[in-house]
């Protein structure tokens, strides 16, 4: 028999056989006409005697019987031991169970990662009411270049010593998601405080003026210098708790986006080019580039009106 010659019939076909059969055929001959071997003929009338008509389709190929099968009882205690956080190395030890097996029932029944042992935090989402309320500040670290690299060629070769890095500061209002960055040498205090600068008076050029500030815990926002600047500009400046990057989510998932479509969204001979074309991308960003979260509005339509546009 052709191992193909089930992936051949249809419950049609098979019917035809049988008809042929019925109606005075031989098996031989109907099997030879459906293009079977004579042993799957017989065995498609045979069940066709057992079954009638729906015997006729396709089966699923899992097996119907499982004697060797773990109890359902079993596989409900493995499911509750693993409730109290026990590997499935300790749960196998206690009932006498091999690991494998263990792991095979967590994973069915979705117990298998540390995660799913505990019920998902809800998402925290909030938005000041105004432009101007929270300014979020982070920064990401770039590796400078001076011809494209593997992540945008997909090769990767060896280089001779590495050019070195630089970091891009971002800002993003809290309320309309105007951005604001800047591609800089550092981190220390003097270039967080000046580009602390730089995007206050820029947001004011947009209008929005800035009360209160929110950065992690890097060294450049934590130190005097950057208080200072802080008091000059008469903003509040709020810290996040340590290892919860999720307080500046905002900032976050704008570095995403920003690596995405700026950093590695093209090919750049350069690192300085890439910097080149950063003023561009922001352009697109806060003009042109539905988001989300604004009903899929670009973030200048959240700027604030002046009195000409109101009046």
């Amino acid at each position: 028999m052709n191992i193909h010659e089930n992936a051949r019939t249809t419950p049609a076909s098979r019917a035809l056989l049988v008809r042929r059969v019925q109606q005075g055929w031989s098996a031989s001959e109907a099997a030879a006409a459906a293009g079977v071997s004579r042993r799957t003929a017989y065995k498609w009338l045979r069940r066709f005697r057992e079954g009638g008509p729906e015997s006729l389709r396709d089966r699923p190929s899992c097996a119907t019987r499982r004697p060797h099968a773990l109890p359902t009882e079993w596989s409900d205690l493995i499911a509750y031991l693993r409730l109290y956080k026990q590997t499935a190395r300790r749960i196998g030890e206690q009932l006498g169970i091999a690991r494998s097996t263990v792991s095979a029932v967590l994973s069915r029944r979705g117990l298998g990662p540390q995660s799913a042992l505990e019920p998902p935090r809800p998402p925290c989402r909030y938005e000041r009411r105004r432009p101007g309320d929270l300014l979020h500040l982070d920064t990401k670290k770039l590796g400078r270049f001076s011809k494209p690299g593997h992540r945008i060629t997909g090769r990767r070769r060896t280089t001779g010593r590495s050019p070195g890095w630089e970091l891009v500061h971002v800002a993003i209002d809290d309320h309309s998601r105007i951005a604001y960055a800047e591609v800089l040498a550092d981190e220390h205090p003097r270039s967080c405080s000046e580009f602390l600068r730089r995007a206050v008076a820029w947001f004011a050029a947009q209008g929005i003026s800035i009360k209160r500030l929110l950065t992690d815990n890097g060294n450049g926002y934590r130190s005097h210098l950057f208080h200072d600047v802080c008091q000059a500009l008469r903003l509040r400046h709020l810290r996040t708790r340590p290892r919860t990057p999720q307080t500046n989510g905002k900032a976050e998932r704008f570095i995403q986006t920003l690596l995405r479509e700026w950093a590695y969204g093209r090919l750049y001979d350069t690192s300085d080019l890439r910097a080149t074309y950063l003023p561009r991308w922001l352009r697109f960003y806060n003009c042109e580039r539905p988001h989300a979260s604004l009903n899929y509005l670009p973030p200048i339509s959240r700027r604030p009106r002046s009195r000409e546009q109101r009046s």
